[in-house]
């Protein structure tokens, strides 16, 4: 029978393969989404004939003459006098994969569009907010006491602050944008990555690899940049993968709210807030966008526990 560590160790490397491949066929979906979808996410094929149409639906679609579009069930020739006179184009046979919304606009494409929304966003305020976290734990140590108490005190009152309602109202004050999105996520999200590089650098300097730097006539900054903070990355690596899902869970509930990435541009959490008046009668709208989330946090969280196995698991600091 094999040891803890060594059971351990292999549910690690599982944990992290099958999230590594998600990620991977998440990304890959995300960057191949103008090839595997030919419609456009923001265009309303027809509000009243193709709105919330079952996922494997088939239509016709007419262009008219005056760029609106129709969709009807048979390609029959559209009378003379109909409100459907006048088309530029003969119909063509459109599959809606994974259905339409309450505007006629196409799942399957605004799910794939808004996959590379979603993960760039979150992947961004994530290393915005581990270079702050980096920098304010660095600071904290190489400040002395005076600022190391100052940067902890500032960090446990943005902890302490109820996260939700600071990124409401930061989101209310500043133009909506998947730039705002990003720089309002990653400002309130670095406190946990510079406590844990705090709590690693105070653990580091003494161990024999800092006191032989120093005893070489390295000053204490580079012995911190060139020695120590190298030694820190593991555990901020495990810690900003966590944080993506965290992210995105937040980015989401913005969107959901109004305050995040605006329609039309399609994101996971502005899909279910469109879906959401309709979910009884139309649930594939909002569901299918909450099970992408789910699943891409998932994945995150399988990567950042099996790059834990590897690394250890993020310190946990007191003040």
């Amino acid at each position: 029978m094999g040891s803890p560590l060594v059971a351990g160790s292999r549910r690690g490397r599982r944990e992290l393969r099958l999230g590594a491949a998600a990620l991977l066929a998440l990304t890959s979906v995300a960057v191949l989404a103008p090839w595997l979808s030919n419609a456009d996410p923001t265009v309303q094929y027809d509000p009243v004939h193709g709105a919330n149409l079952a996922p494997g639906s088939r239509r016709f679609e007419i262009l008219k003459t005056d760029g609106t579009r129709l969709l009807r069930r048979t390609a029959e020739p559209v009378p003379a006098g109909s409100v459907a006179s006048g088309c530029g184009e003969p119909a063509r046979k459109r599959l809606f994969l994974l259905g339409t919304d309450r505007l006629s606009r196409d799942v399957w494409a605004r799910l794939l569009h808004g996959s590379r929304i979603s993960l760039l966003v979150a992947f961004l305020a994530a290393l915005l907010a581990s270079l702050v976290g980096i920098a304010a734990g660095s600071a904290a140590v190489l400040g002395g006491r005076v600022a190391d108490a100052v940067l902890m005190r500032l960090t446990d009152g943005f902890a302490a602050f109820p996260r939700l309602f600071l990124l409401l109202a930061l989101a209310a004050f500043l133009d909506t944008g998947a730039l705002t999105v990003i720089l309002v996520l990653g400002v309130t999200s670095w406190m946990s990555v510079a406590r844990l590089v705090r709590a690693e650098l105070l653990r580091l300097e003494s161990t024999e690899m800092a006191l032989a730097a120093r005893a070489s006539g390295s000053s204490k900054l580079r012995t911190l940049l060139m020695h120590l903070l190298p030694n820190t990355l593991g555990p901020v690596a495990v810690a900003t993968t966590l944080r993506i899902g965290d992210v995105l869970l937040l980015e989401a509930a913005l969107s959901f709210l109004g305050l995040g990435i605006r329609p039309p541009t399609p994101s996971w959490g502005n899909m279910i807030a469109d879906g959401a008046p309709d979910i009884a009668t139309a649930w594939w709208t909002s569901t299918l966008p909450g099970v992408a989330i789910v699943v891409t946090v998932v994945a995150f969280n399988l990567v950042g526990d099996g790059l834990s196995s590897r690394f250890g698991r993020p310190a946990t600091t007191t003040p």
